[in-house]
């Protein structure tokens, strides 16, 4: 049975009423409504356009809204509208955006997809979690249309520049930074609670004929930086401490700043879906690398953390269920039928995708996440 989170687990959003020149404004959703925590308190970081400055208030302040929160929940007090009287907007002003390749699994598949013969990891893969440094001015709001982008492939080996013909999407799950650090700071993987405010779901949006051609020597560039989605909702990370789970052996063993002293990953069941069609639903708590490993990967160099920063997951597959059509369709070669009776190897114009998960406790109750949906417009080039 799909629960409803407690009042102290309910997520936070920026909406604001449709019509015109209709203010932001910070929200939990409660069901079917949002809670306007305007109505609770006459701080200006409740009247903002992002969650940065709530984020940016502190662990302490963040206890004090759940608190308060929970009391107007248990209470009926403050002022709740339908969530269907309101347009949600992107939570967060995201200052740095970073995707992991945490899933040993997708990582196999993309290498005997590509390099066939070969060893299907790379040397270094098992030795740290592999990332590339994204672009976080093309982050947007879950149900913002996605425009199919343009860029230099090769087609019957000839390269031309031309509307991507391998639009994919990986189902992903993200972190939220709330509480940075200095220049030179590193934060260990025990003290990743005390940087991270919450978690979403992201919808990393790929191009797979330009990402080919362009991948040597540096890595994912427009392929990737077109648009990314993520979830109006921000949960807070609190609501998954339930539902923490051992990750997988790890062989070799990881260098000390990236070794973990309780478990660090989370049972979320992600389900992946294309025009309605669930394609899999794949299990977070099986990826290699742990949400808490990549932060401490991402800040070893002592790069600096901002509120706002976003890290993700890299596609959440596991030994049954791909988070990709690249993997789902085994790069084009075998095409995915849909409840309709259409076929699919990539995404289509007009295809609207579709991610949502739930928490599974240890009690094994099943609570919503959220949901991040996109839909393909066709190219302007």
């Amino acid at each position: 049975m799909i629960q409803r989170f407690d009042a102290g687990e309910f997520p936070y959003g920026v909406f604001s009423l449709r019509g015109a020149n209709s203010p932001a404004r910070v929200g939990v959703a409660v069901d079917d409504q949002i809670l306007d925590l305007t109505s609770l308190s006459a701080d200006s970081v409740f009247t903002a356009d992002s969650l940065n400055p709530f984020m940016a208030k502190g662990a302490d302040f963040w206890r004090v809204t759940r608190d308060q929160v929970r009391a107007a929940v248990g209470r009926g007090d403050g002022n709740y509208l339908p969530a269907s009287s309101a347009t949600m907007r992107l939570p967060v002003e995201v200052a740095d955006f970073v995707d992991f390749n945490s899933s040993l699994q997708h990582a196999t598949n993309a290498g005997l997809i590509f390099r066939p013969g070969a060893d299907p990891l790379r040397s270094n893969w098992r030795l740290m979690p592999v990332g590339y440094h994204g672009r976080a001015g093309t982050i947007v709001v879950s149900g913002e249309p996605i425009t199919r982008p343009c860029g230099q492939f090769s087609d019957d080996g000839t390269v031309r520049y031309a509307p991507t013909k391998q639009l994919d999407v990986e189902a992903e799950v993200g972190f939220v930074i709330g509480h940075g650090t200095r220049p030179g700071d590193r934060v260990s993987t025990s003290d990743f609670a005390s940087h991270v405010f919450g978690v979403v779901l992201v919808l990393d949006w790929s191009a797979r004929d330009v990402q080919s051609l362009e991948s040597v020597p540096l890595g994912p560039f427009l392929g990737k930086s077109f648009a990314t989605t993520m979830s109006a909702w921000v949960l807070p990370l609190d609501a998954l401490d339930t539902a923490r789970v051992p990750g997988p052996v790890q062989s070799p063993a990881p260098a000390e700043h990236l070794r973990v002293e309780r478990p660090a990953g989370y049972d979320l069941r992600l389900e992946f879906s294309v025009n309605g069609s669930v394609l899999s639903r794949p299990a977070f708590g099986s990826m290699y690398w742990t949400p808490a490993q990549q932060l401490a990967h991402l800040t070893s160099n002592g790069a600096r953390l901002r509120t706002g920063d976003l890290f993700a997951s890299g596609t959440v597959s596991d030994d049954t269920e791909f988070g990709s059509l690249l993997e789902l369709s085994w790069n084009g070669s075998r095409p995915i039928t849909l409840a309709d009776g259409s076929s699919r190897t990539f995404l289509g114009d007009g295809d609207e995708i579709s991610l949502s998960a739930v928490v599974i406790g240890r009690d094994g109750s099943r609570r919503q996440v959220g949901e991040a949906r996109g839909s393909v417009s066709p190219a302007r080039c």
